[in-house]
């Protein structure tokens, strides 16, 4: 990592076994997971945009650079950002971002996901098209697709254009997109639904439904979404904005044990819930592509007791995960003493300094 928030230079060295990063707040530990997610493709956990992540005061643009060893295959991913944007190299070729996502499969858990089933959709959008994505690495560029063409579309309602020839090419676009978009997500939710009940595991189980606006089922091919498009243009038209879509989705959970919506159960059952949701996509991702995906678990801890923080390492280890654990002190982590690596995390004056333990 160079230049990259709180680290001006730091080098590390994984054995791929579990990853433990303690240290006190704000000493650099998610700027660690942060990094690791930006050899993914999109903004990372943080969702920042690149200009943010460049250490200041200098501001000089930042650079990530690892080595990857990915189903018995090695790689040179090169990521970073200057005033000219975001690149990415792998091997040392020009690649897009959608091209890492056949390189490094990575998922996260953050503080701020704790609250993802009570508050809007948009942050359940965003954690159902990650775990889409580890899946179907394009799944990006048809959302890119969808989301450019649809956004031309707002334009010319805001304009009041009615231009039924342009509109009708553009909706012609958005619904090609829009079913591959429905149709992974489907894919994905059903994977990771399978995954859930064929586990033995000390976390609950969730109950998943896709569901659109108007709360029916999200399905449809792409003749369907077309009708929809068309069918409601006027009323599009009078809101300035499209209304229906995959971009209106959302995924719904319910705590199947206890018949119970997951925006009703406790704070630590929705934790649970979350983290049995990273581990049942893991497990299918494992069974799918070869190998589990890179695990970002920043405070993973919190909320969790000693017999599920103990539960939770152990599936992981069972896994063959290399997971990247946060936390602010290594007693968090006695459970897996042996079994993963450890680093300290500590500021000297605004600057991340990591040291590896025993």
């Amino acid at each position: 990592m160079s230049h990259f928030r709180s680290h001006r230079r730091t080098e590390l060295v994984f054995d791929g076994r579990p990853v433990v990063i303690h240290g006190p707040n704000g000493a650099g530990k998610t700027n660690i997971l942060e990094a690791v997610s930006l050899l993914s493709p999109g903004r990372g956990l943080r969702r920042a945009a690149p200009e943010e992540i460049a250490r200041q005061p200098e501001a000089l643009g930042w650079k990530l650079k690892a080595s990857i060893l990915s189903l018995g295959s090695a790689h040179e991913v090169e990521t970073g950002w200057q005033e000219g944007g975001r690149g990415v190299e792998i091997d040392g070729k020009v690649a897009s971002q959608a091209a890492l996502g056949r390189v490094l499969r990575v998922l996260w858990l953050v503080p701020a996901m704790d609250r993802l089933w009570i508050e809007a959709a948009d942050g359940r959008r965003r954690f159902l098209d990650r775990m889409t994505l580890s899946f179907e690495p394009g799944h990006s560029d048809a959302v890119l697709r969808y989301e450019k063409a649809m956004r031309e579309r707002n334009r010319l309602l805001k304009d009041e254009v009615r231009d039924d020839r342009w509109c009708g090419a553009l909706e012609e676009q958005m619904a090609e997109a829009g079913a591959a978009i429905r149709a992974n997500r489907q894919r994905a939710v059903g994977r990771v639904i399978e995954a859930q009940h064929l586990a033995m595991t000390a976390f609950p189980a969730a109950e998943l439904a896709l569901v659109g606006a108007e709360g029916a089922d999200e399905t449809g091919d792409a003749e369907a979404l077309l009708t929809a498009f068309a069918e409601g243009r006027a009323r599009d038209r009078a809101a300035g904005r499209t209304l229906t879509g995959p971009h209106r989705a959302d995924l719904h959970a319910t705590y199947a044990d206890k018949a119970m919506p997951a925006a009703q159960a406790s704070t630590g059952e929705q934790k649970a819930l979350l983290i049995s949701l990273i581990l049942a996509n893991a497990r299918a991702l494992a069974e799918e592509v070869g190998a589990p995906p890179v695990l970002l678990l920043d405070e993973v801890a919190a909320h969790l007791d000693e017999g599920r923080r103990a539960a939770l390492y152990d599936e992981i280890c069972a896994l063959g995960a290399q997971a990247f654990m946060t936390g602010t002190g290594p007693e968090l982590f006695d459970s897996l003493e042996g079994r993963a690596q450890v680093f300290e995390v500590t500021d000297k004056s605004g600057l991340s300094e990591v040291r590896e333990q025993g």
